[in-house]
């Protein structure tokens, strides 16, 4: 487990050092699309950059487990994190600081390879 803030439940790691995640919805488009399934490597706690694709949970929701990409880097490990699609917010904004689970290594289906740099602002 990811040790949590004080008030927050714990955030629980990848059961695998490789998952396979599949997206729902819409707030990483244009980048990745709903039904897209995507090659996830495990990282520990502060093992990401600004830019990265990530799975991510909120210590507010830890069992709510998201796509984003990582938008700025926090005390202690934490993450705030957007996702692509500006007008869905269920990201850093609404549930605050994340932990990075897991980085987005590729797009296995439909259409396999890697992932585009995020849109322009």
């Amino acid at each position: 487990m990811i040790t949590p803030r004080p008030g927050e439940r714990p955030v629980p790691p990848l059961a695998g050092a490789w998952v396979v995640a599949r997206v729902s919805g819409p707030s990483m488009s244009p980048t990745v699309r709903h039904g897209d399934r995507l090659l996830v490597r495990r990282v520990r706690a502060g093992r990401v950059a600004p830019g990265d694709v990530v799975l991510a949970r909120f210590p507010a929701r830890p069992d709510l487990l998201v796509v984003k990409r990582v938008h700025a880097l926090l005390d202690g490990g934490a993450v705030d994190v957007r996702g692509d699609n500006p007008l869905v917010t269920d990201d850093s904004r609404a549930f605050g600081p994340a932990v990075a689970v897991g980085r987005v290594v590729g797009r296995l289906s439909p259409r396999p390879g890697r992932l585009p740099p995020p849109p322009p602002a």
